[in-house]
């Protein structure tokens, strides 16, 4: 996502930065996208220990070998849901991704394409 390079510094605060951020030329989707990407990880992994606790509750509770066993089939049951949630929202949030980097570039094939956006100025 940042296409950083090891030499490179981030761009300097500009008044066309404000601008573009304020008339919706610069997206900040992508950004935000990262943050609630990593919210909803940590979501999930709280509902993972969840999980675990009741994994491990219904084992200490029960004293036969079947709450053992019971315990063991929620602990596993868990874990492979705590995955297909991680990469059903890792897969969600790279739609987003991708139809915000899908409209920047049909931004980008307007601008080119539109004479009246190319034209100079007259001042």
């Amino acid at each position: 996502m940042f296409d950083l390079k090891p030499n490179s510094r981030p761009a300097k605060f500009t008044p066309d930065m404000l601008w573009d951020l304020m008339s919706f030329e610069t997206l900040m989707t992508r950004q935000v996208i990262h943050l609630i990407y990593w919210a909803g990880l940590g979501i999930t992994a709280l509902v993972g220990f969840g999980f675990i606790g009741t994994a491990v509750g219904v084992a200490i509770r029960e004293q036969s070998p079947f709450g053992f066993l019971l315990g063991m089939g929620v602990l596993v049951g868990g874990a492979l849901v705590i995955g297909v949630l991680a990469l059903l929202w890792r897969a969600f949030c790279e739609l987003y991704v991708a139809l915000f980097r899908l409209s920047d570039d049909i931004h980008a094939l307007r601008r080119a394409n539109d004479p009246e956006l190319n034209a100079p100025s007259r001042d």
